[in-house]
């Protein structure tokens, strides 16, 4: 979702003047629209999108791959679901605990458990997967990992207000003090990361980046023959 799209759909609440008619939201029709701009409310949408992630990965392919395929390269190559699933959460954890939230990310409390005490902090950020790291990481502790990520993200966001999205965090301070990470070994996501608003931190690592790689999870589940359908 680009800028402008995000703050055209900040102009549909009551009261408020709409970006595409200059009328108020209040006298649009009783379908709540101008016939340009429908009336959404981003944080319904943003839970709505969340959900969406959640639901395809946990319902799809986590519960439906069992662990001792996560490890495999489908195919003899490619990614794992074992580092899919930590890239994503990762990811997750980072923009929403470390970054936005302003705190430890739960990947350090995890990380022991997960087999990857012995892996740089950085360990499953890049597109590439790492495969000596990840073919250590236990499944049952990568499924408490990703639910705990997951569970805090939606308590957070069902909490959170409109008024906050325009607010900028100070990313590479709280990258580097609450996830152990380094600029110079990591400069395309403190480049990527830096001096967004907090929409776009929700919008982006959180939602399409998840919405990207269930999409790949998927497909390595049906190349296994898992499919449902």
């Amino acid at each position: 979702m680009t800028r402008e799209v995000y703050r055209a759909l900040r102009q549909t609440r009551t009261g408020d003047i709409c970006g595409q008619c200059d009328a108020r939201v209040s006298q649009h029709s009783a379908a709540g629209r101008c016939g340009t701009v429908s009336d959404v409310n981003l944080h319904a949408w943003m839970m709505a999108d969340f959900t969406a992630v959640r639901s395809k990965l946990f319902d799809t392919v986590i519960r439906l791959v069992p662990h001792d395929r996560w490890h495999e390269q489908v195919d003899g190559g490619g990614a794992t679901l074992a580092g899919l699933l930590l890239h994503i959460t990762r990811h997750q954890d980072l923009a929403v605990n470390a970054v936005i939230r302003n705190r430890p990310a739960l990947f350090l409390i995890n990380r022991e458990p997960l087999g990857l005490s012995a892996a740089p902090l950085s360990v499953g950020l890049s597109e590439s997967e790492d495969r000596q790291a990840t073919a250590s990481i236990d499944a049952r502790a990568l499924v408490e990992y990703v639910t705990a990520v997951f569970d805090q993200t939606a308590e957070w966001l069902a909490h959170l207000g409109d008024l906050v999205l325009d607010i900028e965090p100070h990313t590479e301070l709280r990258l580097s003090s609450h996830a152990g990470l380094d600029r110079d070994e990591l400069p395309w996501l403190y480049s990527m990361w830096e001096g967004k608003q907090l929409w776009w931190l929700v919008q982006w690592p959180v939602i399409a980046h998840g919405h990207a790689h269930v999409g790949e999870a998927i497909s390595i589940r049906n190349r296994m023959g898992l499919s449902p359908f």
